[in-house]
Formats: C-alpha cells, sequence, structure tokens
C-alpha cells in the first residue's frame, strides 16, 4: 500500500528485483516481461550503469541526459541491430527506421500532413466507429465483455476509416491475424537477434521474411482497393493526405513503396499501442469510481457524434489529464533504446563507442525524483503546474526529432473513445483478478480482464 497517496488507486505492477539479473536471467525477462529487468536502484538513480552480454549498459533518467542523447546530439545514437531486424518486417523503411536523409525527406513530407488541422477531419472518423462499437457493447446487456479486444477491434477500425474511409469488414480479420501473428513470434527478440549484424540472416529472419512478404501483399490489396474508389474533392483520410504529400523542399512525392511502408506503420503502431491505451484507461478507472464519476461529470452532457467530436474534445480537461495519467503508468513503447556510434560524454558520464543508452519510459514515469506518488493514478496531477514533471521526464510518445508523428491525432482518438465509452456506460471489472503489466513489444494486461458495462439512463 502507498501511505502518501491513500486515496488515490495504486494499480498492481510486476515485482522488482532487488539487484541486477545475471545475463541469463535478463535475456529470459526481455522474451517474458522486460518490465522486471530494472532493479529497484533504477527507479531512484541519474543513471543506471550494467553490464549485458559484454556491453557496457545505460539507463538513463536525468532529463538533461535525455535531452543529450534524443536531441542535442542525436546523430550519434542509431537504433540497435535487433530493433531493426525485428520491426523491418511490418514497418519496411518507412519514418521509424529510415537514416539520413531518406529519414529526413520522409519526415519533412509526413509533418504538414499530420498538422493539427486535419484532427477534425479524423475525428469524425473516429466517431463514427466508436458508435458502432458502443452499439455491440449495449448489446451485451450484463454479460462480462472482453474489452481489450473489444478496443483492439474499434482502434484497427478507426485506424483503417481514418487511413482509408474504409470500414473493416473485408480486412479487419487478416489484419488482425498478421499483427497478433508477428506479436506472439516474431517480435519478440531472441538471442542470435542481439548478438549478430543486420546483415547475417538467422532462421527467425527467414520466418520474418515470408511474413514481410504476406503483409505486403495484403498491404497493396487494401491500397488497390483505396485507389479504385471514386474520387473527392478535397482530402477524406490519411491516405488522400500521404498521397498529395510532397517534400517542401525537393516537392518529391512518396513513392509507392514508401507509401505503403507509411501506410504500413501508421496502421500497426497506431492502432495497437491507442488499443492498450484504451484498455488500461478503463482498467483504471474501472478500479477507481470516484476519477470515473469526475470524468462522467465532465463529459455527461457533451456532443460527441461525428460532426461535433472534433470540436468537442479539445474542451475535456479532465479525460485528457485521465489518457496522460494512463501514458505515464502504462507506456505503450517502454523502452527506448539506442546505440552510440562513437564516444561521446554527459557530463561527467563517458558513454564508450558501441554502448547501449537507454531511456525506459516504464521507468521514468515511475521515478521517485520525478514524481509525486509516482505508483499512485492521479489524472489530476496533470492539471496541476505545480505537480508536472519537468521536460524529458514524461515521454509517452518519445522525443527530439524521432518523436512520434502521429501524437496529437493518438490523443485525440483516445480521449475521443474514452469520453464516448463513459457517457454511455458505467465500467466496472467483472471478477478481482489483478491485472499485471507486461512488456513484450508493447506494454500489454497479463490477461483479457472482464469487464461488466452498465448502461447509463
Amino acid at each position: 500500500m502507498n501511505l502518501h497517496a491513500p486515496h488515490h488507486f495504486v494499480p498492481p505492477r510486476p515485482s522488482i528485483p532487488a539487484a541486477e539479473p545475471g545475463w541469463y536471467q535478463s535475456f529470459v525477462v526481455l522474451r517474458t516481461n522486460a518490465l522486471q529487468m530494472w532493479p529497484k536502484d533504477a527507479y531512484e538513480t541519474d543513471v543506471l550503469v550494467q553490464s549485458f552480454l559484454g556491453r557496457r549498459r545505460f539507463l538513463l533518467n536525468a532529463p538533461d541526459a535525455i535531452h543529450h542523447v534524443l536531441l542535442e546530439n542525436a546523430v550519434n545514437y542509431t537504433r540497435t541491430s535487433a530493433t531493426i531486424r525485428i520491426l523491418r518486417p511490418i514497418v519496411g523503411e518507412g519514418l521509424i527506421l529510415s537514416e539520413g536523409e531518406e529519414w529526413r525527406h520522409q519526415r519533412r513530407t509526413i509533418a504538414p500532413a499530420l498538422a493539427p488541422r486535419i484532427i477534425p477531419m479524423l475525428a469524425r472518423h473516429v466517431a463514427s466507429a466508436t458508435a458502432g462499437t458502443v452499439a455491440r457493447l449495449a448489446a451485451a446487456k450484463d454479460q462480462p465483455v472482453d474489452l481489450l479486444a473489444a478496443m483492439q477491434m474499434l482502434a484497427l477500425e478507426i485506424a483503417a476509416r481514418s487511413m482509408f474511409s474504409l470500414e473493416m469488414q473485408q480486412y479487419g480479420t487478416a489484419l488482425r491475424a498478421m499483427i497478433a501473428r508477428f506479436g506472439t513470434r516474431l517480435g519478440r527478440p531472441y538471442f542470435l537477434d542481439m548478438m549478430l549484424p543486420v546483415g547475417i540472416p538467422t532462421l527467425h529472419d527467414v520466418a520474418r521474411r515470408k511474413f514481410r512478404s504476406d503483409w505486403i501483399t495484403l498491404m497493396d490489396e487494401i491500397i488497390e482497393s483505396r485507389l479504385r474508389a471514386p474520387q473527392s474533392e478535397g482530402a477524406r483520410d490519411l491516405f488522400d493526405v500521404l498521397l498529395a504529400a510532397r517534400d517542401p523542399e525537393t516537392g518529391a512525392a512518396f513513392s509507392r513503396a514508401h507509401l505503403r511502408d507509411q501506410v504500413a506503420t501508421m496502421i500497426v503502431a497506431g492502432h495497437e499501442t491507442t488499443a492498450l491505451t484504451l484498455f488500461w484507461s478503463l482498467y483504471l478507472l474501472a478500479s477507481a469510481p470516484v476519477e470515473q464519476e469526475r470524468l462522467l461529470q465532465e463529459v455527461r452532457a457533451v456532443a460527441l457524434d461525428a460532426d461535433n467530436a472534433g470540436d468537442t474534445f479539445t474542451k475535456l480537461p479532465y479525460t485528457r489529464a485521465v489518457v496522460d495519467e494512463t501514458l505515464r503508468l502504462y507506456p505503450p513503447a517502454f523502452i527506448i533504446v539506442r546505440k552510440a556510434i562513437g564516444p561521446d560524454r554527459i557530463g561527467d558520464l563517458a558513454i564508450p563507442k558501441g554502448s547501449m543508452v537507454s531511456v525506459a519510459p516504464w521507468v521514468l514515469h515511475r521515478h521517485v525524483g520525478r514524481w509525486k506518488d509516482p505508483d499512485a493514478f492521479n489524472p489530476s496531477r496533470f492539471l496541476d503546474a505545480q505537480q508536472k514533471a519537468p521536460r524529458f521526464a514524461y515521454l509517452p510518445f518519445g522525443a527530439g526529432p524521432r518523436v512520434c508523428v502521429g501524437a496529437q491525432f493518438a490523443l485525440a482518438e483516445a480521449s475521443i473513445v474514452l469520453a464516448t465509452l463513459i457517457q454511455r456506460f458505467e465500467v466496472a471489472l467483472a471478477d478481482d483478478t489483478p491485472v499485471l503489466p507486461v512488456g513484450v513489444v508493447t506494454t500489454q494486461p497479463d490477461h483479457p480482464a472482464p469487464f461488466r458495462l452498465r448502461v447509463r439512463t
């Protein structure tokens, strides 16, 4: 029990090892639940120095040091070989993995396309898809509901409508099956993934290449379906926006392959992380009825239909605070790992060439030196300027040049969906089994907790 904040719900979390695990235990934890790799010291110190497979490993918690690695000297820190070989089959050479001038071209082209001005257009798709999910959930009456699966399907539906203006009856099952296929086996790190350079394939890379071939076929089929749709005068979805996007410096458009990789990146990264954010938000609100009631009072009388959601969600500060606090406690991307290309110095800390440098939002967001009552669910901390952590201490979307370009849309989407669900339903857990977070690719629940939804009158 957290004696410093007895009036706030403190969600259960995985056990924390008392000391740094050995290399074999570290590898096992990486494959089963990476949230258990950090000892108690990690949540209290500015820098944790470890050794793994003969390499120095630095975990940074000091905002100045994080600023240095992710922004000030970002060119010296690149993605690791393991990250590249694991993610490339599903995101290709899109914005996540591209480097150098190719990355700069993609970033310059995409950033204007995802400017805040397009959010009202996308909000219509969010509200429309959410209305269908609300109707299906209401039909469940008082039966237990798997909200994890429901939020995954809703987020995929939103991603598809926002990207293609297409409903997912035709492609939804295939997309979810392929994403699940990737996440349960191919998206997990193996020993050779971390030991071998990208150019030396492993047996798992052979399976990943087969997945890549199947994935490209599905993406191309969806894109062709969208291109056959009747034209419109203005942009109706992200695909129209990306198709029309031009590099402001060179005037170049995306090639067909790059367009496909951007589409895949946005669908995969966007829908899975948003689904998890919604699940954890609903779990926290079901566990903290006082906070759920406060959110209800904010959203009870607001219009969240397709015609009004684009304007309404900006007027829901407490709803946004719940989303922010959920992302603090359960950041979908729980770790950012970089490899030092050359030697560096951060204050008094020497970083040798080849070192692994990490920033773990899971640790950073629960650091006792950065947050008051860090384990407690307290959305009000994001409404109180006195409680806010310093910059570079809250990184649910990363930071620096590689910050997520879709962050504003993700926040808008989560706020609209959460507000709509709480407006329509009283959300409660159907049993008392604790839900523990598991870090494998993303921060997932250890089981699909059953919920009960009571339709509000």
